[in-house]
């Protein structure tokens, strides 16, 4: 009687915890949103107060117009480009890495189509409407235009980001590559500055006008500066994480044991990732993501990684006692993001061990949780799954072999059921849970379409791919 008393009263309090945290999070989504959209009708209502709708009128004046607002609307969204990815703490909680990375996405390749629409009717309109002048009007405005020289390094910085980020080209670039180019957004951005301040003249308009790009600007930079370099530099150095050991775990694979002082003060959850660099040999000036795979304690963390053939290979040469310098805790992929008492994780390969560390971290009663592996030859942790199955209560579920095609994420083992089929017998109340995902994008793409297939609600679904 005593036991259940406790279970009620520790459910009832995680529900309250729950709660309060979510509608923390859904406040922060809708304040992040709604200052966002006013940012958009301030510098709007500045353009038409300042003449823009008259000056429609005239050909070349329309031009310069409709360029003065395409101009002004992809500012700001260049900056809410950089604070999205600036790993503010307050969005990275209320928002995860998987969806900010999206909406980071689609406002930034809205911004660089704005900003092309921007150059070419500026450049148009003070060509007095006219196609044959452009090239020689684009000449003069560049050398001769008040920061023009900087706004064109800044422009082909973006062209760059830009072009990398589109799936076929990073499909071919390391993610280490890739990273470094991305970079290069800042400086495009700090580079656009000295052009809005000298030939911008909505900037200087009014003093609320000047108030809002002058802060915009600075928090901008703030925290990126805060928090991308400052914050992760302070903790590395607090911290003082290192290597204590490496211990392969399968085929490819290897566990890399870290220890360091006080890590209980990063408050990281079982299910985040960090951004790692060890400084040992050519690869300690790139971080990678990689997310723990035990769930963390008040002097130890852990990472469990697969040679892909990129810098992941050579961390099972590194040595014990290797410095790290880290950024995070990041994402959401753990109790912030749970709305149901009842889990189940689904992983594949790698991915299990995010889901491992959450199937050791997460609080729940034996037998609420049930864990589904995917793998082709043998399963990835699996006597670390079998203890926390005795100690734990956690239910576990063998998918071995192949793919059965491309379609399926199970495989022959399932027989000739199909996907949703074989989830709703092996889980009947899969509907009812939370449920973890992680592996493969392809293969997450399939069983996203089961689980929606089998009724569950999209909040009751988390994952993180690291979008790149």
């Amino acid at each position: 009687m005593t036991s259940l008393t406790t279970d009620v009263r520790r459910s009832s309090s995680a529900h309250t915890s729950r709660g309060s945290r979510a509608r923390r999070d859904a406040t922060t989504r809708l304040a992040a949103m709604a200052t966002l959209w006013l940012g958009l009708l301030l510098v709007t209502y500045w353009w038409v107060t300042g003449g823009g709708v008259q000056d429609l009128g005239g050909w070349d004046s329309g031009l310069l117009s409709t360029g003065r607002l395409t101009g002004l609307v992809a500012s700001v969204l260049l900056l809410a480009q950089v604070l999205l990815m600036a790993r503010v703490p307050v969005l990275e909680h209320a928002f995860g890495q998987d969806r900010l990375a999206h909406v980071h996405r689609l406002v930034g390749f809205t911004s660089f189509n704005l900003m092309l629409a921007h150059v070419v009717l500026i450049v148009w309109g003070y060509a007095g409407g006219t196609i044959p002048r452009v090239l020689s009007e684009t000449w003069r405005m560049t050398t001769h235009d008040p920061g023009m020289l900087l706004a064109v390094a800044g422009t082909l910085c973006l062209v760059m980001v830009v072009v990398t980020s589109i799936r076929a080209a990073r499909s071919r670039l390391r993610y280490e590559s890739w990273h470094l180019l991305h970079l290069y957004a800042y400086l495009g951005a700090g580079l656009a500055l000295p052009h809005q301040l000298w030939t911008g003249q909505e900037l200087l308009a009014s003093t609320a006008s000047t108030v809002f790009w002058w802060s915009a600007w600075a928090a901008s930079a703030l925290a990126v500066v805060v928090f991308r370099v400052v914050l992760p530099l302070q903790r590395s150095l607090t911290h003082r994480v290192h290597v204590a050991a490496v211990v392969p775990e399968g085929p490819g694979v290897v566990s890399v044991h870290l220890t360091g002082r006080a890590l209980d003060r990063l408050h990281a959850e079982a299910g985040q990732f960090f951004v790692w660099r060890f400084l040992q040999g050519s690869g300690r000036t790139r971080g990678n993501p990689y997310s723990l795979s035990a769930a963390p304690t008040n002097d130890t963390l852990r990472i469990t990684v697969k040679d892909l053939g990129d810098d992941s290979g050579r961390l099972r040469t590194l040595a014990p006692g290797t410095r790290v310098m880290f950024e995070g805790p990041y994402g959401r992929l753990g109790d912030r993001a749970r709305t149901r008492d009842k889990v189940a994780f689904i992983g594949a390969g790698v991915g299990i061990t995010p889901l491992r560390a959450l199937a050791e971290g997460l609080d729940y009663r034996p037998g609420d949780a049930v864990l589904l592996q995917r793998y082709r030859d043998e399963p990835l942790m699996s006597a670390e799954l079998q203890d926390l199955a005795r100690s734990r209560g956690l239910e576990l579920l063998w998918l071995p072999g192949r793919r059965r095609s491309p379609d399926s994420w199970l495989g022959a083992h399932a027989g000739h059921a199909d996907d949703q089929t074989s989830l709703t017998f092996w889980v009947p109340d899969i509907d009812q849970r939370d449920v973890y995902v992680c592996g493969p994008a392809v293969w997450t793409d399939e069983v996203l379409r089961t689980l929606a297939a089998a009724g569950v609600p999209p909040e009751q679904v988390h994952l993180e791919t690291f979008s790149w």
